[in-house]
């Protein structure tokens, strides 16, 4: 693993912004760090990157203590935050050798690296303008062109597809994968879809906690679950179902239950006969699939 955080605490006067934080990012893998607006991950992102300190816990980067030693660190690292500042008088190329600077490289990788990250980001016909002029999309792109700029081990990109049209998220996206077949790459975001599209692995966080972390495939997997909906004209009762498995009303009230069994099979057909027993008039039976949307929401509510 070239990143590991454990225990990662944070607190701000009463309020827990972290609260023993634990998860690991391969080299290769994109980890897509998932949770509502809110839920701690900036936070956690800022203290990787050694913009904040933790109360308490660890992180180690390629080895090293990346809390004790953040500067040492920081040339390894290429963070895109979430709000994305730029300095908006300067030119897009302007801006790139400039921040090529901060960094320490040489002119010369400064110049190669600059044309290749406009060329790999789209910015081609927006290179000599200024940062002012651009839209929120090309905007995003020139934070990313930064952030991979010093051809950085480990990338964190905090909601870079923010104000990107849809065909400006396909390249981005694409961009993202190519970088990561070398690098470990943290994508953080609050929209599911994002994750699905290009993540391997996700960690959701939810006020300040873990609440799932693993494989995106297993998780996937389990959120496959089928529930069975049945609407009638009389009402139902719940207590009809309730050895079926787990049984709520639908949106339609007393009329329509939403049932989760373990053997939608022969829950379909328990669920014939019993409209049968109670004579009731069937309007429909519909097996209906989890999203992966669906269980973000349901992993994340608020009890």
């Amino acid at each position: 693993m070239s990143l590991q955080v454990v225990s990662l605490s944070k607190q701000y006067g009463t309020q827990q912004v972290l609260d023993e934080v634990s998860f690991s990012a391969s080299p290769g893998r994109i980890l897509g760090f998932l949770g509502p607006n809110g839920a701690g991950k900036s936070t956690t992102l800022k203290i990787i990157t050694g913009y904040l300190s933790a109360d308490s816990g660890a992180v180690t980067l390629l080895g090293e203590d990346a809390l004790s030693h953040p500067k040492k660190l920081a040339a390894r690292i290429g963070y895109l935050p979430e709000n994305n500042p730029l300095y908006l008088d300067t030119y897009v190329r302007e801006f790139l050798a400039f921040s090529g600077g901060i960094y320490g490289m040489k002119s010369t990788d400064i110049r190669r690296r600059t044309e290749e990250l406009i060329r790999k980001t789209g910015l081609q016909a927006e290179q000599h303008k200024k940062i002012g002029q651009l839209s929120k999309g090309y905007r995003q792109r020139v934070g990313i062109a930064r952030a991979l700029l010093h051809d950085p081990d480990l990338v964190i990109l905090d909601e870079p597809t923010t104000g990107l049209d849809p065909n400006q998220l396909v390249e981005i996206r694409s961009l993202i994968q190519e970088v990561a077949e070398n690098k470990t790459l943290i994508f953080s975001t609050h929209i599911m879809q994002e994750v699905e599209a290009i993540c391997q692995d996700v960690v959701i966080i939810n006020k300040g906690k873990i609440v799932s972390s693993g494989d995106l495939a297993e998780l996937r997997a389990g959120a496959a679950e089928a529930s069975l909906v049945l609407e009638t004209e009389e009402e139902l009762a719940l207590e009809w179902f309730a050895d079926l498995g787990k049984v709520r009303y639908g949106s339609k009230g007393s009329r329509e239950i939403v049932l989760t069994p373990k053997n939608s099979s022969e829950a379909r057909k328990a669920i014939l006969q019993l409209v049968a027993h109670h004579q009731l008039t069937l309007i429909r039976l519909n097996q209906e699939e989890k999203k992966m949307e669906s269980l973000f929401r349901e992993i994340t509510q608020s009890p």
